[in-house]
Order: structure tokens, then C-alpha cells, then sequence
């Protein structure tokens, strides 16, 4: 499996772009800088925040810079991103100054001012009575102890409000933290505390660079409250910000914040206003996804370490020059000089083959974040197939789940029937789409397979349609039932089972085709649906449910009885009152109820449900 983080070794050509912001910061040479990164979900924005940050450094090593990184999803609601922030950045200045031995008074007085604009916030009172600067003699001591806890430094914010919204409180404590002589009015004290946060890089004689990430992910509220904290600072020396953020998100939180803001050169001024330098995550091309999908695979196999740090380093630089035609394929890896494994060589085929599709579908469109989730999926089904002993050929597996995923469902579902049809699983209707797919020429692709998605799949390697797939469609069951040959099911059975698995709030409309059916082909499509009820845990009104009506009601005294018996062997837990008038119209509805009736373990709402449904003659 491969996990979802970022990572600062580059998998998607993404150095150039990241060594090109840290020059940025460097020619800077300490004036302020603000650069926005900016892409939408997935697609590396941060990687590229890695990568920078790991460019700086082996450019100017560690002296000229102080890094940090702040993730303001952390702190969604769990506590004031603004302050949580502010905070952060005064505990790194404070642990630089102490490891530099310089700078740590001017840091404790960023710090001391922080903690004042927080205990403004925290007692909630006016700013005003803050700066009358009561004197603590004569408080009551729980109030006196806050005050010590302020100038020990050891505050938070359920200390300050355990001390009560007491103006009295909050002014001797605004005192303590600041010089008596001070204007401790609000501008005044946001006008110090820039300047205590400029002295003390300057006395360390660094730049900070704070790197900001996942805002996007972030409710409105919280994504502005971190841009009006970033906003202290901007225009300071000696800082540098990286903001990764999809910048129609966060537009989106400006014009949410400001009541819905109409006017678009408004909420485009403010971003503006906060990034000078904006810069978009490049698009991944054929080259890039067949790449990236190969280093995955290598990351993931049994070469070694240095083995496999060197295979990515001669790919990252081979993509470098893509513009001239040099391309990262088989060929090349195979070129470099390591003893490939089998299985991976395999693996190298598979991404070869589904990069220009996982590129240029709608559904994927070269996304880091869904290649890697389709890879995902496609290993767990491989762990499944051999922990149940299913010969699964991998290339077959990926480009059936490749379908799954991106096709049109009526396509899918006609895959699903044309596999069930057919006595050995085999999809043999695709055979001549192959041979012409195979020989260049056009296909007459009509019906539930049009498309231009599908006109790629097909001519995909390997060709399927001399391929047993109900190996693989059973593994990947939970979107697809899969129907033996022992089913003896008619196609039209087989088309109306896959209908009622995967649209079952249509079922409804189906009843009139399924009164077509023999019993025993409604006997066989209910226990198929009764198989994937049982994955249900709550029993209110699920969408499985609508399907295993429409074949009772088309089957009262056989398929009506089957699922009367299921129900009510459904654990009390799980039922709910919404189920009760949803079958009690149907005749066997009542041997349903008197089970529940009779158990102890079922809630009195669902009891209540029951009676009032029976005294109003609905039963």
C-alpha cells in the first residue's frame, strides 16, 4: 500500500518548479516575499511544499533560514488557528534563539505580546478595559493566580477562562504581561508586536520561512483566520511565506466570510493582496503519470534501498528532459543497470500500458492522489484474491478495475452481463472491438458502450475477450454481483440482478420485468441481494431494501416470506422505526412484526412504529 503523505523526494517532476520558488526566496536576500502554490485536490501542491524547503536547504544549508511548517487543518476546532499559529511561530523563534544564543529576549517579547492578544480574546471584555491597567492587590486569589500564571509564562486559554470574564481580571493580568508605561491600546499593541517579531529575526540574523499547507482543506472560518494571522506579517523583513492552496477554495472562504460576496474583484484583490507570486502545480503529462505510476511500483518492491533511490534518480532526470523527446518507459529502466525482479517487470508492463488512459480520463486526469488510490485498490483486490486462492492475472485486474472506475455504469453493467451470460465468464462481445482496436481500425462502438473512454479501454493490452473474468469480478464484488453458470440464469435475469444491485432505487420500475421471470431466477436474484443486505447495519430505509421489495411484491408467497424471515432475524440493533411503514403495506409484513414484538432487545420507538401502523389498519 501507499500512503497519502507528502514526501520531499521528487516522484513528479515537480524539482524544477520547487528549486525556481526557493531561488525566489534566496534573490529575495531578506526583503519580504509571499508565493502561493496553488492546484487543486491531490495533485501534489504538498510535495512541492516538501521539495521547497528541502531545495533551500541544500542550497544555503541552515543558518540564513528558520523554517516552519503549519498545517491549519490541525487546528480546526480544536482550537484558534490565528493564535495556534502566532504561537507556533514564536516557540520556533524562541528554540532558534536559545540554540543560536542570540535573539531570546526580543523572541519572550513576541511571545509576551502574543499571550496579551490572546488573553484579550480569551476573557472576552473590550479591548478598553484591558488598558485601564487595574493593579491585582485586593483580587480574589483564583484571579491572583491566573495573574502568576501569565508571568510565569504558563497561561493557557482554560486557565484564563476558569478565572472568570472579570474586566478586573483581565486588566491587571494585561498589565503584568506588559511594560506599566506602555500604550496597551489594541492598534498600539499589534504595532509592537511586528516590531518585537522584525528585531528578533534581525538579531538572529535570519529569515523565516513558514510554510502553509492544507488551507484549502479548511472550513471558511478557519482558512481566513489563518490568512489575517499571515497578514501580521507580511511586508516584514527578513520573511518568506509559502502558501499551497487551491485558490478557488479559498476565494470561495473569502466570499463566505464576508457575507457572500458578489463582487469578483473583490475577493480576488484580497488573495492578491496576500500573495505577490503566484504559482500553479504543473500538470502531469503522459510522461509524468507512466513515471510516477512506475516509481510507485518500484517504491513498493524488493529492491533495495540504494537500489531503488537510484532508479528514481535517473527517471527524475530523464523527465527533465522530456521536452526533447527522451521518454521514461520500460526500455529505460531496464537500461539502468539493476537486476529487476519479476514481478516487477510486470508491474513496470501495467503502467506502461494504463499511463496515456489515467492521463487523459475525465475521472483521473494525471491526479497523484487517485493514481495512487486506483493502485491501492488495484493491490487490495490482488491481497484478496490470494488470500482466497483466485488466480488473478494482475494486468487483467487492473484494466477491469480501471473500467470499473472510469466507465459509464451502463457500460460497466453491460461488461457484468455479457461476463454472467456467458457460460465460461468470457466477454466474448469485445472480440472484435479487439482486432480492431489491434489493426488501427475504427470500431462501431454503439448503445452502452459508446463512448470515447471505452474506445480506449478496449485497445488497451490484454485483450479480454478470451479472458475467464469471474475471478476478478468476485473479488471486486462489492460493485458488480457475479453470477456462476450453476445460477442457470437467463440473460435477462442476469441484466435485471446487475440493474438491481447497482441502481436499486429503481427497482420500482422493474417490478413489471420481473414478474417475466421463472421463480426459480427470482429465488437466485434474492439470495443475491440478501447477500449484500447482510453487509447493511442499519435498517431504517437502505437502498438494498427497495430492491428486495420489488421481488417480493412480484413473489408474496415465496420471495415475500424469504425476506419476511430475514428481517426479522435482522440484530435488534440495527432496526430502526423508518423500516416499519415502509413494509407494512405488503402482506407478510406481519410475521416481521411479531418477531420484533417479541423480542426484548428491540427499542420502544420501533414497538410504538408497529402499534400505530396496527391501530390504523395498516397491517
Amino acid at each position: 500500500m501507499w500512503s497519502d503523505n507528502e514526501t520531499d523526494r521528487d516522484f513528479l517532476n515537480f524539482s524544477g518548479v520547487a528549486e525556481s520558488i526557493a531561488q525566489i526566496v534566496i534573490d529575495a536576500d531578506t526583503r519580504p516575499v509571499s508565493i502561493g502554490v496553488s492546484g487543486s485536490w491531490g495533485v501534489g501542491k504538498s510535495s512541492m511544499i516538501k521539495l521547497t524547503q528541502a531545495a533551500l536547504r541544500q542550497r544555503t544549508g541552515t543558518d540564513d533560514f528558520v523554517f516552519i511548517e503549519f498545517n491549519a487543518w490541525l487546528y480546526q476546532g480544536y482550537d484558534d488557528a490565528r493564535t495556534a499559529l502566532l504561537e507556533t511561530i514564536a516557540a520556533r523563534l524562541i528554540e532558534e534563539a536559545t540554540a543560536r544564543e542570540t535573539g531570546l529576549d526580543k523572541a519572550k517579547d513576541f511571545l509576551k505580546r502574543i499571550k496579551w492578544l490572546r488573553l484579550a480574546k480569551a476573557v472576552a471584555v473590550p479591548a478598553a478595559a484591558i488598558a485601564l491597567g487595574l493593579p491585582p492587590v485586593g483580587l480574589v486569589g483564583e484571579v491572583t493566580g491566573i495573574i502568576g500564571d501569565i508571568k510565569d509564562g504558563d497561561a493557557d486559554e482554560r486557565t484564563l477562562k476558569n478565572g472568570g470574564n472579570a474586566a478586573k481580571a483581565a486588566a491587571a493580568a494585561g498589565r503584568i504581561l506588559l511594560d506599566p508605561k506602555e500604550d496597551s491600546s489594541p492598534p498600539r499593541q499589534i504595532e509592537k508586536l511586528r516590531e518585537s517579531f522584525e528585531e528578533a529575526l534581525e538579531e538572529m540574523g535570519v529569515t523565516l520561512v513558514l510554510l502553509v499547507d492544507d488551507l484549502d482543506r479548511c472550513l471558511p472560518d478557519t482558512a481566513i483566520s489563518t490568512l489575517e494571522a499571515i497578514r501580521l506579517f507580511l511586508f516584514l523583513r527578513r520573511t518568506a511565506f509559502v502558501i499551497a492552496a487551491d485558490d478557488g477554495m479559498i476565494k470561495h472562504a473569502v466570499r463566505k466570510h464576508f457575507g457572500d460576496l458578489t463582487d469578483e474583484s473583490l475577493v480576488t484583490n484580497y488573495f492578491d493582496k496576500l500573495i505577490q507570486i503566484p504559482i500553479r502545480v504543473p500538470a502531469l503529462g503522459t510522461q509524468e503519470v507512466r513515471a510516477y505510476m512506475m516509481m510507485l511500483f518500484i517504491e513498493n518492491s524488493s529492491l533495495g534501498g540504494d537500489e531503488k533511490e537510484r532508479l528514481r534518480e535517473a527517471m527524475a532526470d530523464r523527465l527533465k528532459e522530456s521536452w526533447r523527446g527522451k521518454s521514461v518507459n520500460r526500455a529505460f529502466v531496464r537500461d539502468q543497470g539493476v537486476e529487476l525482479p519479476a514481478p516487477l517487470i510486470l508491474q513496470l508492463n501495467t503502467a506502461e500500458r494504463l499511463a496515456p488512459v489515467m492521463t487523459s480520463a475525465k475521472g483521473i486526469a494525471g491526479n497523484p492522489r487517485l493514481i495512487k488510490r486506483f493502485l491501492n485498490a488495484l493491490d487490495i483486490r490482488l491481497s484478496i484474491a490470494k488470500a482466497q486462492g483466485i488466480d488473478v492475472d494482475e494486468q487483467v485486474l487492473a484494466k477491469l478495475l480501471l473500467f470499473e472506475r472510469l466507465a459509464p455504469p451502463q457500460s460497466f453493467a453491460a461488461l457484468t452481463a455479457a461476463v454472467n451470460a456467458d457460460g465460461d465468464g468470457k466477454p466474448r462481445a469485445l472480440g472484435e472491438w479487439e482486432v480492431a482496436a489491434a489493426a488501427g481500425e475504427a470500431m462501431d462502438l454503439d448503445g452502452p458502450w459508446a463512448g470515447s473512454f471505452v474506445a480506449d479501454w478496449i485497445g488497451l493490452a490484454p485483450p479480454l475477450a478470451d479472458e475467464d473474468l469471474r475471478g476478478a469480478l468476485y473479488v471486486g464484488r462489492e460493485n458488480a454481483p457475479l453470477i456462476t453458470g450453476e445460477d442457470r440464469l437467463s440473460s435477462e435475469a442476469a441484466e435485471l440482478l446487475t440493474a438491481l444491485v447497482e441502481e436499486p432505487g429503481g427497482a420500482a420500475l422493474l417490478t413489471e420485468d420481473l414478474a417475466a421471470l421463472a421463480r426459480p431466477e427470482l429465488s437466485i436474484i434474492m439470495e443475491r441481494l440478501l447477500a449484500k443486505a447482510r453487509q447493511e447495519t442499519s435498517w431504517g430505509t437502505p437502498p438494498v431494501l427497495d430492491a428486495c421489495l420489488a421481488i417480493a411484491e412480484v413473489d408474496p408467497e415465496g420471495q415475500g416470506q424469504i425476506l419476511a424471515g430475514f428481517l426479522g432475524g435482522r440484530p435488534a440493533a440495527q432496526i430502526s422505526p423508518g423500516i416499519v411503514p415502509r413494509i407494512s403495506q405488503y402482506p407478510w409484513a406481519q410475521v416481521v412484526f411479531n418477531a420484533w414484538n417479541a423480542s426484548d432487545e428491540i427499542d420502544a420507538p420501533v414497538k410504538r412504529a408497529i402499534k400505530q401502523r396496527t391501530e390504523h389498519g395498516n397491517v
